[in-house]
């Protein structure tokens, strides 16, 4: 799939303008725009430890290489690289659980796909549409409004899941309680994977933990968008924020495809094609999709190597995690009180806020 998209993208574009373009492009803005991302990272570890912290503490240092090593294995292997977080961070903090990670980065994800769809719907509504883009506008602003009120229904969803996750739970164990071809051990699995997944949705119904990490995701996002704005002035696009976003929301769907290399392919012809309805030639928007994309995800990469030289990451680990959740014992390195702490705190997921 990741070899047709590319070949799709780059099937009718002159090669020669794209270099020309690449090498006309502006590097200190381009450098400017990777440290940005760099820290964006850094915000992305910040806010998955508020997340985290319903569930039990976590170290920054650890949250940071977790989320570097796991975008980084997004860029090499595609999504599936997303389940490189959630096992880093148990095997480097024996506090954190497997099944506490996981769901933190769904919520996470939740967090994600409505600022960029919020950020997207606002986006068409600061400009107007010019030459090729006004005859496309209005399926793209309808395209927008239905992504918005689709993330409505998610969060309400969630937070009606979270506010009956007492009844939910118990329907569930009564269910799975009787005989069935499912093991014993998966049950179990899925109904602590519930459980914590009502107990991280806790912060979309307790105000003070929504503005927090609410508060998180628009700086996580505003740094995004603020160096995909500088790839653009480095090339001497003139757009501004509308523009910026609008691409962003192009990008995104991009990056929702599974093919290695981060979205390889369809990230580039779907930034590509946002670029052209804004009226970039083809050529040159083949050369921005290219850079933003080694921009976005080439940082995590380097950051990835660094920490697997350094033995930060242990491969023969990650290859031998398996998912089934446990308690570590004291002599893995793991506090025997926190332990208590962790287990009480799992049963205790209240009807109603």
């Amino acid at each position: 799939m990741a070899a047709g998209l590319l070949w799709w993208f780059g099937r009718k574009l002159d090669w020669v303008e794209v270099g020309r373009a690449l090498s006309q492009s502006d590097w200190r803005l381009l450098t400017l725009a990777t440290l940005i991302i760099c820290f964006a990272y850094l915000l992305r570890a910040l806010r998955w430890g508020a997340l985290l912290a319903p569930l039990g503490p976590a170290r920054l240092n650890d949250l940071f290489v977790a989320t570097t090593a796991g975008f980084g294995a997004v860029f090499l292997v595609g999504r599936a690289g997303e389940l490189v977080r959630p096992v880093v961070l148990p095997l480097r903090d024996k506090r954190v659980r497997p099944s506490a990670a996981f769901v933190t980065i769904l919520v996470e994800r939740i967090f994600d796909m409505t600022a960029v769809v919020v950020f997207f719907a606002i986006s068409l509504l600061w400009f107007e549409p010019t030459g090729v883009l006004r005859s496309e506008f209005t399926r793209v602003w309808v395209a927008g409004l239905l992504l918005l009120l689709g993330s409505a229904l998610v969060l309400a969803l969630l937070m009606w899941f979270r506010r009956r996750s007492s009844g939910v739970l118990a329907w569930l164990r009564r269910r799975l309680g009787s005989p069935s071809l499912v093991p014993d051990r998966l049950k179990k699995l899925f109904l602590r994977l519930v459980e914590q997944l009502a107990q991280a949705l806790r912060v979309l119904v307790d105000a003070r933990e929504l503005a927090f990490v609410s508060a998180w995701t628009v700086l996580v996002w505003a740094g995004i968008t603020v160096a995909n704005l500088l790839v653009f002035r480095a090339f001497g696009l003139p757009f501004g924020l509308p523009e910026t976003v609008f691409v962003l929301g192009w990008s995104l769907v991009g990056s929702l495809v599974p093919t290695p290399g981060g979205a390889a392919g369809a990230f580039h012809a779907a930034t590509a094609t946002g670029l052209i309805l804004l009226g970039v030639q083809r050529n040159t928007a083949a050369a921005v999709s290219i850079v933003l994309h080694l921009v976005d995800f080439g940082p995590a990469v380097i950051f990835g190597f660094y920490y697997l030289l350094r033995g930060e990451i242990n491969l023969s680990q990650l290859r031998s995690t398996a998912f089934g959740d446990r308690v570590a014992p004291p002599d893995e390195g793991a506090d025997p009180q926190e332990v208590t702490r962790q287990e009480r705190q799992l049963h205790e997921v209240p009807a109603t806020e």
